[in-house]
């Protein structure tokens, strides 16, 4: 038996932040990043809209880009001390995955870190709270799905979590939030939500109801990412809507390895951190390549759907990894990982590792086609140096 489960309501569009005046209940924690929300204004209408509601409302603030084990830990004790019956996110991907890896920990105490790592292994929550996601960037889409990446520092790797019980209840998609991201942001994360819904298009649990959110995505981020980079705020309520297609899809059919070479490698090398979304930019392409194998039509599909010319599904696939090579470039993203920046001899030193990690990564078992260390090493390889993936 198979599941589709996204959140019970999206609340989309410009203004759409109010919907938090119409809330029932007492009390709500409002879990935020780094302080942009509180720049621009945003925190001072939320905590309006909740005085209005008549919910009594703390902060948690400053959760850090890839949040960590312990920021998580820090969360759930503010909330264990509050007991809200909101947890409430608002800001990137960071603040949210955080967010809702704190719910666990609120809701049962005794829980360890290590025992959340397992896929769909959680305990059922909202015995205490129930959860909203008011994302600020359009990539990410955990505003929908069952997943968080949470850091652990100690040995620079982000694990997954991933359960169902972690869907917010309660999505707020309100575009004016994303017009405050800088260019790189936009790019990157932009290219993020691409990959969210390529994986998920291509992975072994697609479906005929993920399939038509992956490629309406797709269609979206190679319409609108090249003006929303440009600062079109227009084309930016496109991507934020796009980004959110992508994750009611992927938190479905689930990734590949894409997003395991990702997680694996941010935070590895001393020589750079590696945005997410810019890793997934930099290894879409070749993943394509060394997944042709086995997915060739699907990438064909894909391909077709978005315009693309070729006389058959080979050819529709270089065209689809020559396109988002040219997004690439159009929007300042390196094409390898030597060209990031991360000096040679530390990968060298590293790659095996890292592929023994991204082996081991919980995306790694829907990618359309098996790899072996072995060849994860040789995929890395091209990637570093650029050279085309012919195995």
């Amino acid at each position: 038996m198979k599941r589709f489960t996204i959140p019970r309501d999206m609340y989309y569009g410009k203004g759409s932040l109010e919907h938090l005046k119409n809330l029932d209940g007492k009390k709500a924690i409002l879990v935020l990043g780094g302080g942009s929300m509180k720049r621009f204004g945003f925190v001072d209408k939320a905590l309006e809209y909740l005085k209005e509601a008549g919910i009594e409302t703390i902060l948690f603030e400053n959760v850090e880009p890839d949040p960590s084990v312990e920021t998580v830990l820090d969360g759930a004790k503010a909330m264990l001390e509050f007991e809200p019956d909101w947890i409430i996110s608002m800001g990137g991907g960071s603040p949210i995955d955080a967010a809702k890896a704190m719910w666990v920990f609120y809701e049962y105490p005794e829980t360890s870190f290590e025992d959340i790592i397992q896929p769909f292994s959680f305990p059922t929550l909202r015995k205490k709270a129930r959860f909203i996601a008011i994302p600020s960037t359009s990539g990410t889409a955990t505003e929908v799905t069952a997943f968080s990446v949470i850091t652990d520092y100690s040995n620079g790797v982000k694990y997954p979590l991933a359960d169902f019980n972690i869907t917010p209840d309660i999505a707020i998609l309100d575009p004016e939030l994303a017009e405050t991201m800088p260019a790189t942001l936009t790019a990157h994360t932009g290219m993020d939500a691409l990959t969210h819904a390529v994986e998920a298009y291509v992975s072994t649990l697609n479906s005929p109801f993920t399939d038509p959110l992956a490629l309406k995505s797709i269609e979206m981020v190679f319409d609108y990412l090249p003006a929303s980079f440009e600062g079109d705020m227009e084309a930016r309520e496109q991507m934020h809507y796009a980004q959110c297609l992508a994750g009611q899809a992927f938190t479905n059919a689930l990734l590949g390895i894409v997003h395991s070479m990702a997680h694996k490698t941010g935070a590895i090398f001393d020589t750079g951190h590696i945005p997410h979304g810019c890793a997934n930019a930099i290894y879409l392409p070749y993943v394509i390549q060394f997944n042709a194998k086995n997915a060739e039509k699907r990438y064909g599909d894909i391909a077709r759907y978005i315009g693309l010319q070729g006389d058959t599904d080979a050819e529709l696939v270089v065209a689809l990894c020559d396109k988002i090579t040219d997004y690439n470039k159009k929007l300042g993203i390196p094409l390898t990982l030597k060209e990031f920046g991360i000096v040679e001899s530390e990968f060298l030193d590293k790659v095996k590792l890292i592929s023994e990690r991204a082996i081991e990564d919980a995306c790694t078992g829907s990618n359309p086609r098996e790899i072996s260390v072995s060849e994860m090493e040789e995929l890395f390889k091209c990637i570093y140096y650029g050279k085309k993936v012919d195995f």
